[in-house]
């Protein structure tokens, strides 16, 4: 009985040791886990552009439209590209190119093709799908592919996104908005939803496209945030910033145009209008960001111009 009694202590002392560890492993390892899983500020570069793959190039692969598009997006140092109006065949050269380029960290998962017109019509990209894509240098996750409200008009306007692999939590968008001025506003509505929602799930998503609308516009009013207040473009009451709203040079406020001719009311610094976009959800910043928009070529074969819209190209730090 007597040296049951001498050890009780030290059983004790050792459970009591045992417990507090543990206490001290629950504190400690949730915290680690979340700073694990934050990743840190990275920089991106997005590209953007609207090729008129159809109504300029008629589904051509071989006018000097795709190697310009490919050779622009490497010599830019792009980390995502964004493609709209785009004929599947051109889509799969581009594939071919950036693969020839060594541009994608994995040759085999980098881009995604959505069509928003089916393939099967003559009349359009020589009866290849039409629509929208993107690319990645770094690999990529499952795509979603969703449609936009319904416009009545052969074209099924859509949104794509893909998220990269890499654990950063980082997706990547791309969309093409009607011109209908009926259905514009439902769809813009309709992208910012989603990416509102992608928000809420703990995501940083970059998109990238022809918005058919003015940063001036009242209907992004609900994109920019109210941050972004010049007499080109104010009354925002938005959540996100354009990678060329800051440009102090070109229309502050508003940016660069990026489409040949003047789409709509004039802007307000006159000249052509900006409707291609690379958003950003202000939250999201960790560093600076800026954007320009590039001279249209006219060394495509067989057209005056490589397409009627410009390359937007963006740089911005998120984190």
């Amino acid at each position: 009985m007597g040296g049951s009694t001498r050890r009780a202590p030290a059983v004790r002392r050792r459970g009591l040791r045992l417990a507090l560890a543990g206490a001290l492993a629950s504190v400690l390892l949730p915290a680690t886990a979340a700073q694990a899983e934050t990743p840190a500020p990275r920089t991106y570069t997005v590209w953007q552009w609207n090729v008129a793959g159809n109504t300029i190039h008629d589904g051509s692969t071989t006018d000097g439209m795709v190697t310009q598009a490919a050779a622009s997006v490497v010599s830019r140092s792009a980390d995502f590209a964004a493609f709209n109006e785009l004929c599947q065949g051109q889509y799969s050269a581009l594939v071919e190119e950036l693969r020839a380029k060594g541009w994608p960290q994995n040759a085999q998962n980098f881009a995604r093709f959505e069509p928003s017109r089916p393939a099967g019509n003559a009349s359009v990209c020589k009866g290849e799908a039409f629509g929208n894509a993107l690319f990645s240098k770094r690999p990529l996750g499952g795509a979603a592919r969703i449609a936009l409200p319904d416009d009545g008009t052969a074209e099924k306007r859509n949104l794509l996104c893909a998220p990269l692999t890499d654990g950063t939590a980082t997706r990547f968008c791309t969309t093409h908005i009607t011109t209908s001025q009926s259905f514009n506003v439902a769809q813009l509505e309709f992208v910012r939803q989603k990416l509102e929602e992608y928000d809420a799930a703990g995501e940083t998503t970059l998109i990238a496209g022809d918005f058919n609308a003015q940063p001036s516009y009242g209907r992004l009013n609900s994109y920019y945030s109210a941050s972004v207040d010049t007499p080109n473009n104010s009354n925002n009451t938005g959540r996100y910033r354009e990678l060329d709203d800051n440009d102090p040079d070109h229309c502050p406020g508003y940016g660069e145009w990026t489409a040949d001719g003047t789409p709509g009311t004039t802007p307000p610094c006159g000249g052509n209008a900006k409707i291609d976009h690379i958003f950003v959800r202000e939250s999201a910043l960790a560093g600076p960001y800026s954007a320009d928009s590039l001279a249209i070529s006219t060394s495509c074969t067989g057209v005056a111009a490589c397409s009627d819209h410009r390359i937007l190209v963006g740089t911005v730090t998120v984190g």
